[in-house]
């Protein structure tokens, strides 16, 4: 009986999500295959089911009482090539990551300015991941997905998921589908360089790169978030916790006024996205400790555990600040995080 088919109890949570919240699963199965995962959702003596990723987009505030299911699921195949674009199905259980640097060892663009994301290529999707400029839908074709409920694998192209700046079909939808694997659109050829996103010109510039290839990008994207960001196997987080709010330019122009230095992106004629992090930095939270939850402080948009913080304990937290900033600039941050 492989260690993947064992049923295991009061298992510790914390090496599986990012944040190093150590709470219990009552009930836990890695599974490694699509039947397995079918086999294990009809369970009857479990009639909870709690389904885990790359636990990188998560904090766990309580132990778990459902049956976890780890999803496991590996492999990367290159199923198509036309033209000048290939497409790469991707198993849900692989490392986001390293799947990111398979794709520019095999010089197959499109990943590189998303280099570094914490998590599993199942959640990507979810999320609707993004950074620098680039965001998974620009890259997504398919996915396939397993219903919950009828077990039924349904295939959903790029419109059916209906993707929006960190949101999804899925997210809207939690519990209802499972995401086995992803299929990718990559370019093979005239690879579409983006380096709108300042600091990875800054970043490019300081070691005197003018004509980036994606390799260059994926590193330069890499220093970036090593500078700013920390490392989850060093200090736990889950990277930038809130959304950056995007609101009307007339309440952007009114801000202005008080705050001429203040950071945006025009999103629209009639939009403007302002960092986040900007906006509890100037709350005075960035660096700030208390007991083992804190802001980092290099990059406020990123709460961190010291060591022993509750998963309750990073919340209040995320609360407090949420608070501060409605009340000083009467602006709703909304967690990007998934709190359970």
């Amino acid at each position: 009986m492989h260690k993947t088919d064992i049923i295991e109890h009061n298992v510790s949570l914390k090496p599986f999500n990012t944040f190093g919240i150590a709470v219990k699963a009552k009930n836990f199965i890695a599974v490694s295959s699509v039947d397995k995962l079918k086999e294990v959702l009809q369970l009857k003596t479990y009639p909870k089911k709690f389904v885990l990723g790359g636990g990188s987009n998560m904090l766990l505030t309580q132990d778990i009482e459902a049956l976890v299911i780890k999803i496991d699921l590996k492999g990367i195949d290159i199923i198509l090539k036309e033209n000048d674009f290939t497409y790469v199905r991707v198993a849900a259980g692989e490392n986001w990551h390293q799947f990111v640097q398979w794709a520019i060892g095999k010089d197959l663009g499109g990943l590189e300015n998303l280099s570094l994301i914490p998590g599993n290529v199942g959640t990507a999707p979810i999320q609707n991941i993004g950074a620098y400029g680039v965001e998974l839908k620009d890259i997504f074709h398919s996915c396939e997905a397993l219903d919950a409920n009828t077990l039924e694998l349904v295939s959903f192209t790029r419109e059916d998921c209906r993707f929006a700046y960190r949101d999804s079909f899925f997210k809207r939808n939690k519990g209802k589908y499972i995401i086995t694997s992803v299929t990718f659109r990559l370019t093979s050829n005239n690879h579409n360089i983006n380096i709108s996103y300042g600091a990875i010109g800054a970043e490019l510039q300081k070691q005197g790169i003018k004509n980036p290839n994606i390799r260059q990008i994926s590193n330069a994207v890499i220093n970036i978030r090593e500078s700013k960001l920390p490392n989850p196997k060093e200090l736990g987080n889950s990277g930038s916790f809130f959304k950056n709010p995007v609101v009307p330019t007339s309440v952007f122009e009114t801000l202005k006024k008080t705050y001429p230095e203040i950071p945006h992106y025009t999103v629209s004629a009639t939009e403007v996205k302002i960092p986040a992090g900007w906006l509890i930095e100037q709350c005075g939270y960035k660096g700030k400790r208390y007991g083992d939850a804190g802001i980092h402080k290099n990059q406020a948009l990123v709460l961190v555990n010291y060591g022993n913080a509750s998963g309750k304990e990073l919340w209040d937290l995320a609360l407090k600040i949420q608070q501060s900033v409605k009340e000083k600039f009467n602006i709703l941050i909304e967690p990007e995080v998934n709190v359970y």
